[in-house]
């Protein structure tokens, strides 16, 4: 159905597009018709940071900002769902337009800038789901707080989701935000992982439940800056590394018409530099720190390729635009296939 629906989705501004198509999915899960749009892929269960998922394959944080759309995305069998970058108060985001699509490269370049309701939406929007499965929640700072009051934004995001999410993914490295990636700094970001690993510590205690805390990063780091930021995690003990955010390098689509739009790419041209990431950072911390593998994943093979680059889970986004949601299915079961033939062997 999406191979007939996406040439018109395609005529509309993307997000219009996006919007519409959420509705969309809303409404067929509530009448019963979401089996129409995907079958949900069988189980294939995956441990990872002491959490049990369906499957490895999960929704990238971007998609539902705020949380509005949790059980029709379930409905299309993601193993876990990541949700926001949510922000303490609302915000509205860069001016429009902010999004491109790059259909000849399979990419997106965004600016939208963490636009969202802010936190205590989020919360209510979880809160009146019927969603029971595993809940990543991706947090920032608003655009107005400087850099050295960041982390009081994210405390106080932390705070609050906290209970409702199953794990918490820490976002310093969107490109839209300025400034954002400079937490990234060695210096910086060990004080920063130290502030919030304490919070997350009595968080834990506090909840009865302590929850994983994950760091996402960019693609866009010297090596002498992954090897900082991988001696920083291994000496605070973060829980699970997402690898990567957008690029900011635009070389591999300058040839099309969107392709010196500001804005952070993804899809298909991010694969091979998110992938490489992917690697060196899993042979930078020794397989001590559990990393999730995202960027330009559009087929099966993308997805377990991530996997035997260190990945133990996976995360789509950009792939769901050009594939539709038969891209879930078809990624669980590359990787089923790949995990029976290593027992076989």
């Amino acid at each position: 159905m999406y191979d007939l629906l996406r040439p018109l989705l395609f005529k509309l501004d993307p997000e219009t597009a996006h919007r519409l198509t959420l509705y969309g999915l809303g409404v067929a899960q509530r009448s019963n018709f979401a089996q129409w749009i995907a079958t949900p892929p069988a189980d294939l269960p995956t441990t990872v940071f002491g959490i049990t998922f369906p499957n490895p394959v999960g929704l990238a944080a971007g998609l539902d900002k705020n949380a509005e759309h949790l059980d029709a995305l379930n409905a299309l069998g993601f193993g876990f769902i990541e949700v926001g970058t949510v922000t303490p108060l609302p915000q509205p985001g860069n001016d429009k337009p902010r999004m491109f699509r790059l259909p000849q490269h399979e990419a997106i370049i965004n600016r939208l800038g963490f636009n969202n309701g802010g936190v205590d939406a989020l919360v209510r929007n979880v809160q009146r789901s019927g969603y029971h499965g595993v809940l990543g929640i991706n947090i920032g700072k608003n655009k107005d707080t400087p850099n050295e009051k960041a982390v009081n934004d994210y405390l106080i995001c932390l705070t609050r989701v906290y209970e409702h999410a199953s794990y918490i993914t820490v976002n310093i490295s969107s490109p839209n935000t300025q400034g954002l990636r400079d937490l990234q700094q060695e210096a910086t970001l060990r004080r920063f992982i130290a502030i919030l690993r304490e919070a997350q510590e009595r968080l834990g205690s506090q909840h009865g439940r302590r929850k994983p805390m994950l760091l996402k990063i960019a693609p866009d780091l010297s090596e002498a800056e992954l090897d900082s930021i991988a001696e920083v995690l291994l000496r605070t003990g973060i829980d699970g590394v997402i690898c990567s955010n957008t690029t900011i390098d635009h070389a591999s689509v300058a040839d099309d018409p969107h392709g010196g739009e500001t804005g952070g790419l993804s899809g298909k041209p991010l694969f091979e530099r998110s992938t490489a990431v992917l690697a060196g950072m899993h042979q930078r911390l020794q397989g001590r720190i559990p990393l999730i593998g995202v960027g330009g994943i559009l087929d099966g093979s993308d997805a377990a390729e991530k996997l035997d680059a260190g990945a133990s889970l996976v995360q789509v986004y950009t792939g769901l635009i050009y594939r539709g949601p038969l891209l879930v299915g078809e990624c669980v079961n590359e990787i089923r296939r790949q995990r029976e033939a290593a027992d076989a062997a």
